[in-house]
């Protein structure tokens, strides 16, 4: 039995396929299979169903693979305890962000942190929070930045920032004037939102509750529309589809001065989320933990609130 094997059967637990583990792993089909095939003969019992077009665990394959992921857990945590003893700092620091945070958050962070610690460069990878936490419990990525809420997931969990959500218009639409909107007056318009698997999609459901019983009838599927991304969801509401809603960060001093979109504020109670850093509870690197939560807060990010007294508070 060996750790490659173990993070084969992960893959294929995690893709309910051969092929799609395979290349997530960065491997060919056969190699995977065969080394699969050679564990099962190995352990003696069978951890997939095949034949159908999605792969099956059985319950005895569910527990093994439960146990493979504390194992490569626990394996990462020794490279990661023979790099504390030389350095905390020196090396890389492995690092996942969500798709509505990365493109905001890392333009800035990235210069900060090479001016902070320059012995640290951050490896980056951005995902879905469902794809992240699977990643950090595997060891394959060190720590992420994500939205609450989160799981119960046996992570160490730090806040980072509060944001705000604001409401996208085209410049001509006639609320362009308004100073504020409720979350009501949205069910009236045709909302940009984004697809299914972005957690920013479930909170902007779940934090406008008129929207989110819109949503769910017959007229409010037709008068839904979704996009890949904010970027290209803002697109489309400058090209008079529609409005959509969008987290604070996502919306700099240039976006305000356009001349194709209004961003306003939403009525009181403001809608919004919180950002954190999470990581496993093993990693032994909290020195390399805490200098990347120092160069979020030192990135100037316009319009949250940063959480820096909050940090031992929450910490655990």
């Amino acid at each position: 039995m060996t750790l490659t094997e173990l993070k084969y059967i992960v893959a294929v637990s995690r893709e309910k396929h051969f092929g799609r583990a395979a290349d997530a792993c960065f491997v060919s089909q056969p190699t995977l299979s065969v080394a699969i095939k050679k564990l099962e003969d190995e352990l003696g019992v069978t951890l997939f169903e095949r034949g159908g077009t999605e792969i099956g665990v059985t319950a005895i394959g569910m527990q093994i693979v439960l146990q493979a992921q504390k194992v490569l857990e626990e394996s990462a945590s020794i490279k990661e305890l023979a790099r504390l003893g030389r350095d905390p700092l020196a090396g890389v620091l492995r690092v996942g962000v969500i798709h509505t945070i990365g493109p905001y958050l890392l333009p800035k962070l990235v210069p900060k942190q090479i001016e902070r610690t320059p012995q640290m460069p951050l490896i980056l990878q951005e995902n879905f929070t469902v794809r992240l936490l699977e990643l950090l419990r595997q060891g394959e990525i060190d720590c992420a930045i994500m939205a609450l809420p989160l799981p119960d997931s046996g992570l160490s969990v730090l806040p980072l920032y509060d944001e705000d959500f604001v409401v996208a218009i085209p410049s001509q639409h006639p609320w362009a004037s308004r100073k504020s909107i409720s979350a009501e007056d949205l069910k009236q318009q045709n909302m940009l939102l984004l697809g299914s698997g972005h957690c920013f999609r479930d909170q902007v459901l779940e934090v406008c509750p008129e929207l989110s019983r819109f949503a769910a009838t017959s007229e409010g599927i037709q008068r839904t529309f979704e996009g890949s991304s904010l970027e290209t969801i803002r697109h489309m509401v400058a090209a008079g589809i529609g409005i959509t809603v969008m987290p604070a960060s996502s919306v700099s001093s240039v976006d305000r001065s356009s001349k194709l979109l209004k961003y306003i504020k939403f009525d009181v109670p403001v809608p919004n989320r919180r950002v954190v850093l999470a990581w496993r509870k093993s990693f032994p690197r909290t020195v390399a933990i805490d200098a990347l939560v120092q160069a979020v807060f030192h990135c100037g990010l316009e319009d949250v609130h940063m959480l820096d007294n909050l940090h031992e508070k929450e910490r655990g």
